[in-house]
């Protein structure tokens, strides 16, 4: 009876969880066996499509453009995943200790991570356009720093640090709540004992702190890289110029020349560079 019951159970829980399974996977799993099959094609809006075999993968590899987005997407995934850690950190150990109006900036934190993207991408090239900026004007005009006035968004050599500080303004609030709540479950015994043992506050933070926040900083970075990785919307609003991958995949296959299957076969490349990515990073940082 137990059984039956317990197999009616089971056969109720499937029962309600499939249909949204099934939804959810055919929507991840259409784009990307769609991607795969086209990436094999030359891909025609007017025409049949032509099988050409791995022609789009050769066509790719051999793009010395390609390596150039490869290259500014590793540098940006990097800089902008150590900053919003390195920050998010910084401001979680600061706000998890006790001072006036606490609650207060810990509100004021979360502001740059909530507000919609559309109106602070406009704020930041206001901030830095060349003619009418606060940048251009206090470094230039008022401080003297550099001696004329030149277009950091619009020079591909430097628009890539504006894009690094913007990602990590507008999100490490996320890795600063999530570190934060970590700390606020650390057992303030640990710190009490080690301080009767007479460790430094470099020493807690080292052998206290630091181990108890592996894992959450750890699955925060990995978290970080794959969002990052794919990180399109922010740079495309920000600048053109900054051709990360994402860019350098929507121009291929969608601007001038139109070119689905080489855009297919640069999709499928790249989801293959984060899954390896991901499955080194599991197995060697977080042991699983």
């Amino acid at each position: 009876m137990n059984r039956s019951l317990q197999q009616r159970e089971s056969f109720l829980g499937w029962s309600l969880v499939l249909p949204s399974a099934l939804v959810i996977l055919s929507l991840i799993l259409y784009p990307i066996v769609s991607n795969v099959i086209s990436s094999f094609f030359d891909v025609s809006l007017a025409e049949k499509d032509t099988f050409i075999g791995l022609e789009n993968y050769k066509n790719v590899i051999n793009d010395i453009s390609f390596w150039k987005a490869v290259l500014i997407t590793v540098i940006y995934v990097v800089l902008t995943t150590l900053g919003t850690a390195l920050v998010g950190l910084g401001v979680a150990l600061v706000m998890n200790r006790e001072f006036p109006l606490r609650g207060l900036i810990r509100s004021l934190i979360l502001l740059p991570y909530v507000a919609p993207v559309f109106s602070v991408v406009y704020a930041w090239k206001f901030i830095f356009d060349p003619v009418n900026g606060i940048f251009m004007d206090l470094t230039v005009e008022k401080l003297g720093i550099f001696s004329e006035r030149f277009n950091l968004i619009g020079n591909p050599d430097t628009v890539i640090w504006v894009a690094v500080i913007f990602s990590i303004w507008k999100y490490f609030p996320f890795t600063y709540l999530m570190i934060l709540s970590r700390l606020q479950a650390i057992d303030n015994n640990l710190y009490e004992a080690a301080e009767v043992d007479g460790a430094s506050s470099w020493q807690q933070f080292k052998y206290i702190t630091l181990p108890e926040l592996y894992f959450i900083i750890g699955s925060i970075v990995l978290l970080r890289v794959i969002w990052n990785f794919n990180k399109f919307e922010d740079i495309y609003l920000l600048t053109e110029n900054l051709k990360v991958l994402s860019i350098y995949t929507y121009f291929k296959a969608f601007v001038g020349i139109i070119d689905l299957g080489q855009g297919s076969a640069l999709v499928i490349l790249q989801f293959a560079l984060l899954i390896v990515f991901i499955m080194i990073y599991l197995k060697k940082v977080l042991k699983w």
